[in-house]
């Protein structure tokens, strides 16, 4: 197979337009093409242009470029990515294909239509290009039936969940004529460009995950019906709490539109005359009425919600299906579900819920009893193997375990029992898993996973995926080495150590850093190197707000500055390890946790991570040494022209510190200097350890020498703090920040001009700058306005900017 250099969109829709944005992202050229349009909009009437006008022709593609440019949340790591899209459309510009390794048509959902496109691509394409289809209720063999051999053996389904850049799932459809080696090309390419998690389904409607997905989701509105659940319980009942995303259903539907789904269940409906519960394929009457009267969601402003603005402030407003008014939203009360929410175990918590006797115990038995009917049902009809089914609603639905491990979770043999009380048939997968020894679909031994196969009708050990470290598996193994409330240290094998957090929100506090120092002994008496990195929802959060609070509340200000000395002496200890220490953080990695990053010898990034020093979001600084480390950078990378002004590159840091800024992206953090020029990302997560690993490995292999510390840094002084507080002032006039934002950014000024005591630049060490740090914080900490703001994000989970 050919390496995959270059690609082409057909079609620059909602998913075209974004599907191309992702490859933009993964540095992969792309073009986006799309029709022609057959008629001058007002303002290319104005500006004297013909339907010949490239721009006009182009329009159409431009419109869908744009559209991504400015979507919710962004399309792209960093705007500039958009420049590796090339515009055009399909009359002038389907030669220019010949050059592309790998085509995806993305148009309307036309059999006709996409048949009539695919035979102009024969046309042009090179022997051996992939083509593919991003449709998601078309037979993808229908869509080549009857093209020529070639194009046929490279042809197959690419099934891309929106938006592109969030959702893990790329399903893969093969027909009986594609070749095993492009559904591989496109199944490692996927992966390790463009991040994907990659299920290969059969050639039937909907493929997996928006099969079982609609299913579920038209049950539980049929349950709110039948059963009386407003709206607010039925996304209180299906998000986190059952580890779902937080938008639950009825913001998910408003997300996709309404529109999108009454067509999607109209497709299954149609293509579906076989299936035993075909007749719950029905949108309710609500959804019906709801389309007419344009309430579809968030491409029309409103839908099951609306976001209105009073007296400056966002209010969300609930939709009364009764009325078809908007009215306050209300609390969801589950006596259950509060209690379930303070089981961290997933699994523990599933139990707990289906079996709870109130509402939300109902609710659940209902739900699931239908949806693990329906997916057992499924096999081998949509895929032959239960982890393929469980990985597709997991990566493209945003759930934390599958249908099978859900229904693992909580008792297969009762929900099979509750079947034959209501006279439902058994699923063949069910029988046979009654047949065998087994009493679940999967069983973990040891750190070694198997599941149950229907082929076989036993079970089999989950395939390793080769560049990909699963940490509880390792811990399962044995391979932890230390551990204690906060954080453990693991053993990655080819003497590399990982230092795991796994507090709440991995949080950091006394116990982190007191693994950090154990961590460094290890590394220093038994291994060659180390990744800091673990597997939960975010890298790490920041330093334990609550102690902060606890400290501040009782006056106990020489415990804040042994807190923070003692973390300024973790992060100087990881800068200065005499072996290298690399940083893997993902998701959220603020305050603390970007500090961290800061001292590594390396960062390997996940491309979605949100880094950033944001402490002055609750009226602090950075203090472990995140001020220190971005203020040298700054310093550091001032050319050594002799008319090169350091005060540019410190007051960037001033703003980007002072305004509590963190990244959109990787991309966007080495933006913003947290990231430099030698750190590196990975754009499959699940890749993230392995890569930082790999990183580790190749600076022992090259000979890794530690830094010295510093005593060069130029302290600008008393002219650069004047400049600052300037500043400050101004924008303090402009009502842009508070009268307590003042006081947090002068105290950053201070420090970032090395005290604003020196009346002329003077040199001083990275201690000096670290004292200082610790001041400011500690002063901050005796403000009655710092403890309002900690005090509010930990009840709202936001800083308060006032």
């Amino acid at each position: 197979m050919r390496d995959i250099r270059k690609v082409a969109v057909l079609g620059a829709g909602t998913m075209g337009a974004r599907i191309a944005a992702h490859f933009a992202n993964a540095a992969v050229p792309c073009r986006l093409l799309d029709i022609v349009p057959n008629a001058l909009t007002r303002e290319e009437q104005t500006k004297g242009l013909t339907l010949a006008s490239p721009p006009v022709r182009n329009r159409i593609a431009r419109a869908g470029l744009d559209a991504a440019l400015k979507s919710r949340p962004a399309a792209f790591f960093s705007p500039e990515s958009a420049q590796l899209i090339t515009l055009g459309n399909f009359e002038d510009d389907l030669a220019a294909l010949k050059d592309c390794d790998w085509i995806i048509e993305a148009i309307t959902e036309d059999l006709a239509v996409k048949r009539a496109l695919m035979e102009k691509v024969q046309a042009v394409r090179s022997p051996g290009a992939i083509v593919s289809s991003n449709t998601s209720g078309i037979s993808i063999a229908s869509i080549c039936a009857g093209f020529r051999d070639d194009f046929r053996r490279h042809f197959l389904g690419t099934h891309f969940f929106n938006p592109p850049r969030y959702l893990h799932l790329l399903e893969i459809i093969p027909t009986s004529d594609t070749h095993r080696e492009v559904m591989e090309a496109i199944s490692r390419f996927g992966d390790r460009v463009l991040g994907k998690g990659i299920v290969v389904a059969k050639d039937t409607p909907n493929f997996i995950a928006n099969r079982i997905g609609t299913f579920g989701t038209l049950y539980a509105l049929r349950i709110m019906q039948e059963d009386g659940y407003t709206i607010e319980e039925i996304d209180a009942l299906t998000g986190p709490a059952l580890g779902m995303p937080k938008s639950a259903t009825f913001r998910t539907l408003d997300i996709v539109g309404l529109d999108v789904l009454a067509r999607v269940v109209k497709n299954l409906r149609d293509s579906l005359p076989q299936d035993e519960r075909r007749s719950r394929f029905e949108v309710p009457g609500f959804v019906e009425q709801m389309t007419q009267r344009g309430l579809l969601g968030d491409k029309t402003g409103k839908g099951f919600y609306k976001k209105v603005k009073d007296k400056g402030e966002s209010e969300i407003l609930t939709l009364d299906l009764a009325t078809f008014e908007y009215r306050a939203r209300k609390r969801a009360a589950f006596p259950s579900l509060d209690m379930a929410r303070n089981v961290d175990d997933l699994r523990e918590r599933v139990k707990m819920l289906f079996a709870a006797p109130d509402r939300a115990g109902q609710f659940y038995r209902k739900l699931f009893s239908a949806t693990f009917h329906y997916a057992a049902m499924r096999v081998p009809e949509i895929s032959d193997h239960i982890v393929s089914i469980d990985n597709a609603m997991k990566w493209g639905f945003g759930w934390e375990m599958g249908p099978f491990e859900l229904w693992d979770a909580w008792d297969i043999e009762r929900t099979a029992e509750d079947w034959t009380k209501e006279n439902l048939p058994l699923p063949p997968l069910v029988e046979k898993l009654r047949a065998s020894v087994g009493k679940s679909f999967y069983i973990r031994d040891g750190g070694t996973t198997s599941y149950f196969d229907w082929a076989s009708a036993g079970y089999r050990t989950m395939p390793e995926r080769p560049g990909v470290v699963l940490l509880p598996e390792l811990k399962a193994r044995q391979k932890e080495v230390k551990r204690n409330a906060g954080a453990s240290l693991i053993d990655l094998g080819d003497g590399v150590v990982c230092l795991e957090f796994h507090s709440k929100m991995n949080t950091l506090g006394g116990d982190t850093v007191q693994m950090i120092h154990a961590g460094l002994k290890a590394l220093d008496e038994n291994f060659d190197a180390m990744v800091i990195g673990n597997q939960a929802a975010n890298f790490c959060v920041g330093f334990n707000l609550m102690l902060i609070l606890t400290a501040i509340q009782e006056g106990d200000w020489d415990e804040i500055h042994h807190a923070v000395r003692s973390f300024q002496n973790a992060t100087m200890a990881l800068k200065y390890a005499a072996k290298p220490v690399v940083a893997a953080p993902f998701g959220m990695t603020l305050g603390g946790g970007a500090e961290i990053c800061l001292h590594a010898a390396r960062v390997r990034a996940s491309a979605e991570t949100y880094m950033g020093l944001v402490e002055t979001g609750v009226g602090l600084i950075p203090a472990g040494g995140g001020t220190k480390e971005m203020l040298l950078r700054a310093l550091d990378s001032v050319p050594a022209d002799p008319d090169a002004d350091p005060f540019t590159y410190v007051k960037e840091v001033f703003v980007n510190l002072g305004m509590a800024k963190a990244s959109t992206s990787a991309d966007d953090a080495r933006k913003l200097d947290y990231l430099t020029a030698r750190d590196s990302i990975s754009m499959n997560r699940d890749r993230l350890i392995a890569d930082a690993k790999q990183v580790a490995l190749d600076l022992v292999r090259l000979g890794y020498r530690a830094p010295q510390p510093r005593t060069d840094i130029r302290a600008l002084g008393q002219p650069a703090f004047a400049k600052m507080k300037l500043g400050l002032h101004l924008m303090r006039r402009a009502e842009y920040i508070s009268d307590y934002d003042l006081v947090v950014g002068t105290r950053l000024a201070k420090v970032l001009s090395g005290g604003g005591e020196f009346t002329s630049p003077q040199l001083v060490s990275e201690q000096y700058l670290l004292d200082l740090e610790r001041e400011a914080f500690v002063s901050l900490c005796g403000q009655k306005k710092t403890l309002e703001r900690i005090q509010f994000m930990l009840k709202k989970g936001k800083p308060l900017r006032n």
